[in-house]
């Protein structure tokens, strides 16, 4: 018997009578999955591993990165404008302080990764490193990025990934040499395998010309993934300053986050670097997490075609309103880029890149676009606060604005999120090393059982 050709079969294609049985096993898995709610508050579960007031299970200590959100006042817990540290910095004066060089996210790395702000020599020698692993062989290239292209770039990212420890003479080695060997491997690697993922599928699923360009070693990550997306390599300073200030804001933030943590719990399993890194891009990819920046996006599609007039507030506010009301866009009752976990306030980071937005809209002649933006941040906080009544404030996060900033720099959306996972590859790195380093236990927080126990009949006894 010959092997049969899977190649065009969905892996989902069953015969009418099997897609029958198959929606009375979806209709059983949905009902024996069912808990009653009140069970959770019976037993004090911490759902989503946070307090009833929001705030997170304090799960793990870091020395990474810091953030901010509340200060003391009389012993009580108050707001305060968002800030954030990277070993002990302050990610606003990092980035003051970056304003007139070009590696700020390699600086940014070298910091996260080691603990401490390099000096000239160390930098060069940094840099120099990271640029003689910006390469990707031509078999690699052709035998796994080429191959199964995905529309959905974060799948390619993440097999892509794992493929490499195929290629790696030492990977299960968990050592502080050896996985900081592969954390530089990753890092460098990182935007050519995203922005080759990307021109492949374009090509192969579009019928789009196919360009693949090599990382120029006398740029930096930021420029390269410009000049290796774009059909003519050219580019602004402004624009790649910009992308710079992006990837140095997403690169880390806090243990806590839900890729972060991820990396934490797998590391802790004692695996390999590749696997761990590919459990944070499968995390990085949910639209809870790395992907809301394309919903802001797309949410904001739709309401120019609702809303043609910019400054029409009223119509605004009922727009806004209706996405409260699971009326509009998606139903799902949020106004995307509005609200965080911790950040009540502000989002440091969101000031930052809102910044860098208005210039970059100014030079490209997005203004009345970015007046968009501004106008519904301030609508959608108030109209948030009525509808909600909320009696904490409430501040847009950082994908509120990252989506407007790379639509502006011309990246495609297939490449919101893995922009991200090339920028937090920075952090995950340096917190799997964290783990690393202090030999923690395997993290295993307990689960509840409340079902009920059963004797066992045979199969004939079982009723129909």
């Amino acid at each position: 018997m010959g092997v049969r050709d899977m190649s065009n079969i969905s892996m989902m294609e069953l015969s009418p009578e099997l897609d029958e049985q198959f929606e009375r096993l979806v209709n059983e898995c949905m009902v024996s999955g069912v808990i009653d709610q009140e069970l959770y508050t019976e037993y004090d579960v911490k759902r989503g591993l946070r307090e009833a007031s929001g705030i997170g299970v304090l799960t793990g200590l870091t020395e990474i990165s810091d953030v901010v959100a509340t200060r003391s006042v009389n012993g009580k817990r108050m707001p305060m404008d968002g800030e954030l540290y990277f070993q002990g910095y302050n990610v606003k004066s990092l980035i003051e302080g970056f304003e007139d060089r070009r590696y700020g996210f390699e600086e940014t790395t070298y910091l996260l990764l080691f603990g401490r702000l390099p000096n000239k020599e160390q930098f060069t020698s940094f840099v120099k490193i990271v640029k003689s692993l910006q390469e990707l062989s031509g078999a690699f290239v052709r035998d796994v990025i080429m191959k199964a292209t995905s529309p959905n770039v974060m799948n390619s990212l993440q097999r892509c990934i794992l493929t490499l420890y195929s290629y790696d003479e030492n990977p299960d080695e968990v050592s502080p040499a050896n996985v900081l060997r592969q954390s530089l491997q990753l890092i460098a690697k990182m935007p050519l395998i995203a922005v080759y993922a990307y021109n492949a599928y374009r090509h192969f699923q579009n019928d789009d010309t196919l360009v693949i360009r090599k990382p120029d070693p006398a740029l930096s990550i930021a420029e390269n993934i410009l000049q290796m997306l774009r059909p003519d390599g050219k580019f602004t300073a402004l624009e790649a300053k910009v992308l710079d200030v992006a990837l140095v804001l997403h690169a880390e933030h806090g243990g806590g986050n839900n890729s972060t943590f991820t990396n934490h719990v797998v590391t802790s399993s004692g695996t390999d670097t590749y696997s761990a890194t590919a459990a944070s891009i499968a995390s990085l990819k949910g639209p809870r997490h790395g992907g809301a920046n394309l919903k802001v996006q797309q949410m904001f599609e739709d309401l120019r075609r609702r809303c043609p007039d910019y400054e029409d507030e009223t119509a605004l506010r009922a727009y806004l309103e209706g996405l409260l009301n699971k009326k509009e866009f998606d139903h799902a009752g949020l106004i995307y880029g509005m609200g965080h976990a911790v950040y009540s306030l502000s989002d440091p980071r969101e000031v930052i890149l809102k910044e860098y937005a208005r210039r970059l809209s100014e030079a490209k002649g997005f203004s009345r676009e970015f007046k968009l933006y501004d106008r519904v941040e301030r609508l959608a906080k108030e109209t948030i606060a009525r509808k909600r009544h909320l009696f904490k404030p409430i501040c847009a996060n950082v994908d509120f604005y990252s989506g407007f900033v790379y639509s502006m720099l011309g990246i495609p959306e297939e490449l919101y999120t893995p922009i991200f996972a090339i920028s937090r590859i920075s952090g995950w790195s340096a917190h799997r090393l964290e783990e690393v380093v202090n030999d923690g236990k395997i993290i295993r927080p307990a689960y509840k059982y409340v079902g009920h126990h059963r004797d066992y009949c045979t199969l004939d006894e079982r009723a129909e």
